[in-house]
């Protein structure tokens, strides 16, 4: 790895963790000798945003619950993420709380009987807006990188989707694929 490059590897955080902890964050950044955290800014049921609304098939105006969170490497802000659930699946439960889910959401989410199969991922770089700018520290015209997870159940359902904001620099994005 290059100096400041992070390799985040999608996989590590689609299955439940082993360890029982549930911060692959802070597993991942300590294997590479850096300090990862995160602060849990809001949770509960809102307004689905547009595009989490199309891929968890909520109509327009439905609710969803939603975690947003502030990822940080070495106490510097360096992602955005917003989670979102089906209602049906999260309401009143750890999801739909700011405390910290002891063993991680994706660890609640199957004891819930809600296992993720399959995820669809869609990266962007676009320009921040003012208030990403302004939670990620980025000069003016600096871009952002957009990653977008959907992960769906055996039966194709959706059970959640991830929005993630971060800039580009020091970051590399790691693919694992099966083929056949």
């Amino acid at each position: 790895m290059g100096e400041g490059e992070m390799i985040s590897e999608s996989a590590r955080y689609l299955a439940p963790s082993v360890q029982g902890s549930g911060d692959t964050w802070g597993a991942e950044t300590a294997a590479a000798g850096r300090r990862g955290t995160q602060k849990i800014v809001r949770a509960g049921e809102v307004v689905a945003p547009g595009r989490a609304a199309d891929l968890l098939a909520v109509e327009r105006g439905g609710q969803v619950v939603e975690r947003r969170r502030i990822m940080y490497l070495d106490g510097e802000p360096c992602e955005l993420t917003d989670t979102c659930y089906p209602v049906e699946i999260a309401r009143g439960t750890g999801l739909a709380a700011t405390a910290r889910i002891r063993g991680g959401a994706v660890r609640l989410l199957a004891e819930l009987g809600h296992v993720g199969v399959r995820a669809q991922e869609d990266v962007v770089a676009r320009m921040p807006s003012g208030s990403e700018r302004a939670a990620l520290s980025l000069k003016d015209a600096e871009p952002v990188l957009e990653l977008t997870r959907l992960t769906l159940d055996a039966e194709g359902r959706p059970i959640q989707v991830d929005v993630m904001i971060m800039p580009p620099r020091g970051q590399k994005l790691r693919y694992e694929i099966r083929i056949g």
